[in-house]
């Protein structure tokens, strides 16, 4: 009998943990991904904001999967999915599936205002840090060359739309860069005057999180001098700037981090799909009528113990990759499936700057220079591979004692 061929699109935190527990399996794994990188996303940000390079938070897929000899890597972009024949259709060429697995992630989502793309980066790839990275650095610069106080103020404005824990991460990191790390880098502009404005059009910061940390870290924010807006949505956004409710904003760097939408993995399979575009998966993460078709991650809705679809984070992706692993190998062998997959929440947590984070754990709920080192000692155990803990958390450590930022390099085509 031919080993079955089990083909995972996607090589995130779903993608990557299902391919680790396939390793050694009587089976034969195919992992595509466009990129030849896993990427750990939760610390995207300090990329952006020139806290960490983008190889400290990287690691090469094979490098990762070398120790699995059944495990082979493709570096591809996938563009359909062909049920009937069971394949999946790459730029070049077919891969043929006995079992698929798509965890694709998401995207970028601007509800009906993508002409905003190009104005108002999201923060989803490496390219995407290094671009706000590029931007956030290059709008100092043009401001301490600029004569005109109207356009220095531009240049030394700063919005970031979304108050989840991506965006309140965003402004106090940029507060930070601009209030300490640049402090007394430059000798026309103070970069303390810079102004960073946080929008949200709900009602708080933080909205998932219990309203006692929410508070919290909306304080923090405060102290680190950024401006928040609440209850006002942004309704037109340019290069020059932004309209927010009814008042406009001049502003020379803007960063969208108010909404994602999930991958085409619907789109490719024909089959049923949420609001967002999610695509509705059983209790066992398989597509109603396809048992050879799992889908995981931000690609998929799952319904939780509340019935709400579980978030797009990555502690679920990667319990939802170590569950399928586990089914697949129970189906290797003949034996019976696990039950229903069960997420076990261990907690949400955000970082707002220095000594300044929230921590909710369900029964206990944590904010302050506690929370913080928490989340930097859960973010780094995250990481893949010893020798990029080790330099996050020197780089950390180092950050934290000399007050600089270790990776303000303007790179790449262009600035502003």
């Amino acid at each position: 009998m031919a080993r079955l061929h089990i083909v995972i699109v996607g090589a995130g935190f779903g993608g990557l943990s299902a391919a680790a527990g396939l390793a050694g399996a009587d089976a034969d794994v195919t992992v595509i991904d466009r990129r030849n990188y896993h990427l750990f996303q939760p610390l995207l940000y300090q990329v952006a904001t020139a806290g960490l390079s983008p190889a400290q938070i990287a690691q090469p897929i094979r490098s990762i999967l070398r120790k699995a000899p059944n495990v082979r890597v493709i570096l591809g972009r996938v563009i359909g999915v062909d049920r009937h024949r069971r394949s999946v259709k790459l730029d070049d060429r077919e891969v043929g599936y006995d079992v698929l697995v798509l965890a694709t992630g998401s995207r970028h989502a601007y509800f009906g205002h993508d002409e905003w793309e190009n104005v108002e980066p999201g923060l989803k790839k490496i390219d995407d840090a290094t671009g706000i990275r590029r931007r956030i650095l290059s709008a100092f610069e043009h401001a301490e060359q600029s004569d005109d106080p109207e356009a220095r103020r531009r240049f030394l404005t700063f919005v970031v739309i979304g108050a989840g824990p991506t965006g309140v991460e965003m402004a106090g990191a940029i507060a930070e860069l601009a209030h300490v790390a640049l402090r007394h880098d430059f000798r026309t502009i103070n970069p303390r005057d810079a102004r960073i404005v946080l929008v949200e059009a709900g009602p708080r910061v933080l909205a998932a999180f219990p309203l006692t940390l929410s508070e919290s870290a909306l304080r923090s924010l405060k102290r680190l001098h950024v401006e928040v807006r609440l209850g006002k949505p942004v309704s037109e956004c340019d290069e020059m700037g932004v309209t927010i409710d009814d008042e406009r904003l001049e502003a020379a760097t803007i960063i969208w981090a108010a909404g994602v939408a999930s991958s085409s993995a619907a789109k490719w399979l024909g089959v049923e799909k949420d609001r967002v575009g999610r695509v509705v998966v059983g209790p066992d993460l398989a597509v109603s009528g396809h048992p050879e078709i799992f889908v995981i991650g931000d690609t998929a809705h799952a319904p939780g113990p509340n019935g709400q679809p579980l978030p797009g984070l990555a502690p679920v992706a990667k319990q939802q990759g170590a569950y399928v692993a586990r089914a697949l190998r129970a189906r290797i062998a003949g034996r019976a499936a696990p039950g229903p997959f069960r997420y076990r929440n261990y907690g949400a947590m955000a970082t707002v700057g220095r000594r300044a984070a929230v921590a909710d754990f369900g029964w206990l709920k944590v904010d302050g220079t506690l929370a913080w080192l928490l989340w930097g000692l859960i973010h780094v155990t995250f990481l893949i591979g010893f020798r990029n803990r080790f330099v996050v958390l020197f780089d950390w450590l180092w950050s934290y004692a000399t007050f600089q930022s270790g990776a303000r390099l303007i790179t790449g085509p262009g600035s502003h």
